[in-house]
């Protein structure tokens, strides 16, 4: 019996398992909404605005690992998911994204809210396409669903004309699907593995350095097991924090622009770096030819296309990290690594990662706070000097713990992403940690956070400032802060060099705000408030709590490394 594309549409969201779709209507989507309206089985997550949406979506996938799911319009719908989706591309988040169309006879006729959202989007997604025949939707949206979660994750785009959601078609839904020239690599070269192997038993001063696809692949136990068989010290990228605890023996820290001065001072040192899931983008790297100078270096990644982009390595292995970590554990034996733990334990005791507790509340008391307060909680971030200070102090003892957009570094990625990470973890507290400016740039999810009774606790360290880039202008733009202060107005001086006592007052009140959004807000001050004030936003249960903590304008993420300098450059004072 045939039946209908919106009707094959949500037959396959079911048959894929998706439970939850983030989705905004609109003309062209009106169908497919009608559809879904129809069945109990797939909860309808309606946000703010569609960047929010898609934000919510890769909190959701990023914080389970399972394929997140967007519904928009065209025109505007489409083109406000195109941050998102560039955000998913380069921090490989699963996704599977829709978009309606105009009717497929309007198509280049520039009608009311049509765009080219496939072309605008090629090169942001593992797949872009429009669907132009009913007979190939089931397909289709088949593919769709497999590329984004196999292989190196990513989103996938598929465009729905109006007329094929309404045309009737076949009902049946594929249980596989074969895509020519997309071929999944699911095993392991065992000689390059061998060599490699071989070169680290070998090797002085090993280093293992994890990056995200540790998360992606699921291979948290094994890296564990492999670095304690061996006894390697481990160092991690931002997207690859969380990978081994925290607080386990062997760990050492981030390393890169802000990296712990001992992790920095490891890899420049090692004698063979063992990379495993990571770009080698150029905040770990710095200048390319100061970057591990005295390493050779292994590359394991499920992505050919990463090996040797950015660093030329002399072992490269193209593997997914848990079947290669896997094979590894079968040959690891022990290696007499403690000379060299020695000479990292040294550099940590002379210049180790801690921030002065003598000028107020400071952002290590208050990552220090949230790891008293949520131990097993879900860490989200939003993108600048926060995030950096989040991902230096926060102590992570769980998989999936901590979530931040890294590639492309999208302010405004952390309240929506909370919300989708607490809708997709009703049972775990989410903790979102934002700075004042990228908090603004999506704030109106709060009212999404409220209709779904996603009490996420949003912690804002407030310095009035877009921090990150004036801590740049401080450091290498002679003090001149342009366009950074977030108080500054029209009759400000053109030349001010910082607060003073004439400065207006800063706008908005987060904590008028939140409230007008009916959720729950408290200022704090001083390093004693804090603890009172987390037990005080816990009394409010199904409304996002928002404890605004003011720090001071000039506090710096230490260490710091000027772009394109070697990564032994540490500006540490």
């Amino acid at each position: 019996m045939d039946i209908t594309g919106r009707k094959l549409f949500v037959k396959a969201l079911q048959e894929e398992g998706v439970d939850t779709i983030f989705a905004y209507p609109g003309g062209t989507v009106t169908d497919l909404f009608d559809e879904l309206y129809k069945t109990d089985a797939i909860d309808l997550v309606l946000p703010r605005h569609e960047q929010g949406l898609i934000h919510e979506a890769e909190g959701y996938a990023k914080s389970t690992g399972k394929v997140g799911v967007c519904l928009v319009t065209s025109g505007p719908g489409a083109t406000n998911i195109v941050t998102g989706l560039a955000d998913a591309h380069y921090d490989n988040v699963p996704l599977v994204c829709f978009t309606g169309q105009v009717p497929r006879a309007l198509i280049g006729n520039d009608a009311f809210q049509e765009v080219d959202i496939v072309g605008i989007t090629r090169s942001i997604t593992k797949y872009s396409v429009t669907v132009h025949d009913r007979a190939q939707l089931g397909k289709i949206i088949k593919m769709a669903f497999h590329i984004a979660r196999t292989g190196k994750p990513g989103p996938v785009l598929i465009d729905l004309p109006k007329d094929i959601q309404t045309a009737s078609g076949s009902a049946d839904y594929p249980d596989k699907v074969e895509i020519r020239g997309y071929k999944i690599n699911e095993g392991v070269h065992v000689g390059q593995l061998k060599k490699a192997y071989k070169l680290l038993k070998s090797a002085k001063k090993p280093l293992i350095l994890a990056g995200g696809g540790i998360h992606i692949a699921g291979a948290y136990e094994e890296l564990k097991t492999f670095a304690e068989k061996i006894h390697v010290p481990v160092v991690t990228t931002v997207m690859g924090k969380g990978a081994i605890a925290s607080n386990h023996e062997l760990y050492i820290g981030n390393c890169g622009m802000h990296g712990r001065y001992s992790a920095n001072k490891a890899v420049s040192e090692c004698d063979v770096l063992f990379s495993i899931g990571t770009r080698f983008n150029d905040r770990i790297t710095g200048d390319l030819n100061e970057f591990a100078p005295k390493a050779k270096i292994v590359h394991i990644d499920i992505d050919t296309a990463s090996i040797s982009r950015n660093v030329v390595v002399d072992i490269p292995i193209v593997a997914d990290a848990k079947i290669a970590l896997d094979k590894l554990n079968e040959w690891a034996e022990a290696k007499n690594t403690s000379a060299w733990q020695k000479q990292i334990e040294e550099w940590e005791q002379e210049n180790p990662l801690e921030m002065r507790r003598d000028k107020g509340l400071s952002p290590q008391m208050i990552m220090e706070e949230i790891n008293r307060q949520y131990p097993t909680g879900i860490y989200v971030t939003d993108v600048g000097q926060h995030q950096m200070w989040a991902s230096q102090y926060l102590q992570l003892t769980q998989p999936r713990q901590f979530l931040t957009s890294g590639g492309l570094g999208t302010m405004g990625f952390g309240l929506p992403a909370a919300i989708g990470a607490k809708i997709a973890n009703r049972d775990r507290e989410v903790v979102c940690i934002s700075g004042d400016g990228g908090l603004q740039m999506n704030i109106q999810e709060l009212a999404t956070a409220v209709v779904q009774s996603a009490d996420v606790t949003v912690c804002v360290l407030n310095n009035y400032y877009l921090g990150m880039v004036r801590q740049m202008q401080q450091l290498f733009y002679g003090k001149r802060y342009s366009a950074t202060c977030l108080r500054r107005r029209l009759t400000c001086p053109p030349d001010c060099k910082g607060p003073n006592d004439k400065c207006p007052k800063y706008v908005p009140d987060f904590v008028k705000l939140v409230e007008s959004y009916g959720g729950f807000g408290i200022r704090v001050e001083t390093a004693e408030e804090l603890e009172a004030a987390f037990a005080e936003a816990k009394q409010h249960k199904g409304v996002p709590r928002l404890i605004e903590c003011m720090i001071s304008t000039d506090e710096l993420v230490l260490p710091m490394v000027k772009g394109g300098n070697p990564m032994s450059e540490m500006i540490l004072k």
